[in-house]
């Protein structure tokens, strides 16, 4: 087996394969992790954890704490940023080492380096070293990820114009951020920046902010954040930024203009299938450059495998590290289940952070599914309440007649952690009765899971 990049759709793969008995090369150009580990989900989530605890603190006057005999409020905690980054990178660095460090605990072989395919049955691996090798492979797994969209116009130069791969090389807390999209990096972002002590200035295209995630849920979302003073400006266009000075001047489409310090771009990504020989394998493309590819990770190529964001599935980590172990299982012969995208449970975390699995609103509001729904605010919790959490709720759907749980929105802080017992009810066809069934503690956030679904029950 030969795997063409080490992020979440190479490694775990890789893992499988040698697992399984291959044979297993990795040819990684950036840092074994890849853009997840190295750049994207370890940074921004390690960035994302210090602004919990900012938020945290700014909203516990309510609780009676107090720093040095004044109340909590926005400006009585600061942040250093350059010690946040370097926090940042020396965790996403020492993240890479243990992955690299399993890797050839396993006997996969790494090399660090530039990949393409040469045929569908050989990998030409450029290493670092200066040295060239040709790879013989009984399968190929392309695994390259994609990177950040740049916008003519608003070309980064990585002080003052930046994608999310830059931000963490800031050394100050940006004064002013014009965070340019709304979609979930961009939300993140802007969430985490305002909670560091930025103002922020948040660009959407679209009428609200996070346009693909259910709206109750981005509704809660955008009232918290104009509450806490972002301004967020929707249905606006950004046509280009440039800096000015020592900040930066973002012209919307209808000629008018934002002024802000600094302007982070956040427009959506694309892949990196530039430069791999998929072409000469007979690897098809779709008309957005991403690689197709079947349910179990197979390309167009006979014996060429593809995971992870390459290939524009759901570009997630967890959905690239199954689509990579599915490979490995498929092409070695072992047991497997096509993927199911309907059980992928996700998350933005923003604060609150919003959790879906399943069936979503969009969907029941198109009539593709007949389903009752229920929605609790979590302002009704006991936990919420001792906790000063005002914001949230829990949403549940479920088949009429059987009650089968389909799908779920968790909208609370650590939503991520809370919506693991709906992913359970989802994947093994639970229903409301089996969830309402179970009990909680008491008293707990995850209690508001099982009283939605004690309020869908239909007796018998």
């Amino acid at each position: 087996m030969v795997i063409v990049g080490g992020g979440p759709g190479g490694y775990e793969s890789a893992l499988v394969a040698a697992q399984l008995g291959a044979e297993v090369t990795v040819v990684d150009r950036d840092g074994v992790g890849g853009s997840c580990v190295l750049t994207d989900c370890v940074p921004s989530k390690t960035l994302i954890a210090t602004s919990e605890v900012m938020t945290l603190a700014a909203d516990s006057a309510d609780l009676g704490v107090r720093f040095a005999g004044e109340e909590a409020t926005p400006r009585s905690v600061t942040v250093d940023l350059g010690v946040v980054n370097d926090r940042v990178k020396r965790l996403a660095s020492a993240q890479s080492v243990d992955i690299q460090a399993r890797l050839e605990r396993e006997g996969v072989r790494v090399i660090r380096g530039l990949g393409r395919l040469d045929g569908r049955q050989a990998v030409v691996a450029e290493s670092f070293d200066g040295v060239t090798e040709s790879l013989p492979a009984d399968v190929v797994l392309v695994a390259t990820g994609a990177r950040p969209r740049i916008v003519p116009g608003a070309e980064p130069d990585g002080e003052r114009i930046l994608t999310w791969e830059q931000v963490y090389d800031l050394g100050e807390l940006p004064e002013r951020l014009v965070v340019v999209g709304s979609g979930v990096t961009g939300a993140e972002f802007a969430s985490a920046y305002t909670a560091l002590g930025s103002e922020v200035v948040l660009v959407s295209s679209r009428d609200r902010v996070l346009p693909g995630e259910d709206p109750d849920a981005a509704q809660v979302l955008e009232d918290v954040f104009r509450r806490r003073g972002m301004q967020v400006l929707s249905r606006s266009r950004a046509e280009s930024a440039r800096r000015s000075g020592d900040g930066v001047v973002v012209t919307l489409s209808d000629g008018s203009v934002v002024e802000g310090s600094h302007c982070l771009m956040a427009v959506g990504s694309i892949p990196n299938t530039e430069a791999l020989g998929l072409e000469g394998a007979g690897v098809s493309l779709t008309d957005a450059g991403y690689v197709e590819v079947d349910r179990v990770s197979r390309t167009s190529a006979r014996g060429v495998y593809a995971a992870g964001d390459v290939t524009g599935v759901l570009m997630l980590a967890s959905v690239a590290a199954m689509q990579g172990r599915i490979a490995m299982w498929h092409a070695l012969g072992d047991a497997v289940s096509p993927l199911d995208l309907g059980n992928v449970s996700s998350n933005v975390f923003t604060d609150p952070e919003i959790s879906t699995v399943g069936v979503t609103q969009a969907q029941v509001d198109a009539g593709e599914i007949d389903v009752r729904t229920i929605k609790l605010p979590l302002a009704t919790n006991a936990r919420a309440k001792m906790q000063g959490v005002h914001d949230g709720f829990v949403k549940l759907f479920c088949r009429q007649g059987t009650g089968i749980v389909v799908g779920g929105v968790v909208v609370a802080p650590k939503a991520s952690e809370l919506v693991f017992p709906i992913t359970m009810a989802v994947e093994q066809r639970l229903t409301v009765d089996q969830v309402a069934g179970s009990f909680t503690v008491y008293p707990s956030l995850t209690g508001s899971i099982a009283e939605a679904a004690r309020q869908l029950h239909t007796r018998a």
